[in-house]
């Protein structure tokens, strides 16, 4: 989202300097990998009118930087899931494509996996490359004269009259930065550099632990997908939506979604907690007919998740915050990126779900 933000911004002819603690492709936070689903699986009009701009927008980001940034390989949703309604008619009213289809007809066409009952496929959805996304935008930002600093970590913030004092960490050397804003994106870090300067919701830092599966179908086709599979004695008590995509030669990415032990991003073990990992494998047995559930790879990503689930993005003062973005927040960088570049030039604000005092 700083990437997305510094980008925006330096495009706008602002004086932009992007500092990130570590360095490019690094392991340690949310956006590594190489395939993100851009789910279309919202009800709520703020979301759904941010899918419509996202698709513009990275549309528009590969042209400006001559990378394939999305596979249109579509996503379906699926299971007893009842808001499956109301997303079909939220995105169709928006002129985003979404149609229920039988459950004959989604065994045919995606075999690799197993449907029990409704299906609904959203064919403007697919796989976003982060790995490829944020040097684009990094690239693009510096294009435009942005400052790009990788390995220089925030250790302090202060709020002044006229701005913020930024105490860095160069590889050892402490550097004193100023700036008339702050736009503050640091995933699961953000409580910790924030504390005693800017109040935000609660965010808590889970670490998650997808897998790829090794596919045993070569013929078979896959959509990204969302499943709601039963009750959580089903999945050793375990019960969360699942999701999933190809990742072209890693395998099939599975998932639960928000259920992971609470961390501090800075005392990861990295290592999967082992029932939820033995649960996630039964579920590849269970629903993923084109996989092997016993060629499994671990993967290990955070979320920061506030209280209502919603993102954080408003302004505080000469502090832009952009948080909580819990492992749906992807899809919506260059959306989220723009709204920032709102509230740091204060050319609008984000819509009210946002608002860091809703909770």
């Amino acid at each position: 989202m700083g990437s997305a933000a510094a980008w925006a911004l330096a495009g706008r002819g602002r004086d932009v300097t992007l500092l990130e603690q570590f360095t490019p492709g690094h392991h340690k936070g949310a956006s590594h990998g190489a395939t993100r689903n851009l789910s279309l699986s919202y009800a709520e009009p703020e979301y759904v009118a941010m899918l419509a701009e996202t698709l513009k927008l990275w549309a528009e980001l590969e042209d400006e930087s001559g990378e394939r940034l999305l596979a249109r390989t579509g996503l379906v949703n699926h299971g007893p899931d009842p808001r499956l309604g109301d997303i079909h008619a939220a995105l169709n009213s928006a002129g985003l494509r979404a149609d229920f289809v039988p459950l004959a007809e989604a065994g045919e066409r995606w075999r690799g996996i197993r449907f029990d009952q409704q299906v609904l496929h959203m064919p403007d959805g697919g796989q976003l490359n982060p790995e490829a996304a944020l040097p684009a935008f990094q690239r693009l930002a510096a294009g435009n004269g942005a400052a790009i600093r990788h390995g220089v970590r925030v250790v302090g913030l202060e709020i002044l009259d006229d701005g913020v004092r930024l105490t860095v960490d160069d590889g050892g050397r402490t550097e004193v930065l100023t700036a008339r804003q702050a736009v503050v994106t640091a995933g699961g870090w953000t409580s910790k550099l924030l504390a005693g300067s800017v109040s935000t919701p609660r965010l808590t830092v889970t670490q998650e632990q997808p897998a790829h599966f090794g596919i045993t179908d070569d013929g078979a086709t896959w959509p990204g997908f969302n499943h709601f599979p039963g009750e959580g004695s089903d999945y050793a008590g375990f019960y969360s939506p699942v999701y999933g995509m190809l990742t072209p030669g890693e395998g099939v990415k599975a998932g639960w979604h928000g259920v992971g032990p609470v961390v501090d991003p800075d005392r990861r073990s990295y290592l999967p907690e082992p029932r939820q990992r033995a649960a996630l494998q039964q579920y590849a047995r269970d629903w993923l007919p084109g996989v092997d559930a016993d060629a499994m790879t671990d993967i290990s990503c955070t979320y920061t998740t506030a209280p209502d689930h919603n993102f954080v993005l408003d302004r505080i003062g000469p502090v832009v915050i952009g948080a909580g973005f819990a492992g749906h927040g992807f899809k919506f960088t260059p959306v989220v990126g723009r709204i920032l570049a709102d509230l740091a030039t204060g050319e609008g604000p984000a819509p009210g779900i946002f608002a860091s005092s809703r909770a």
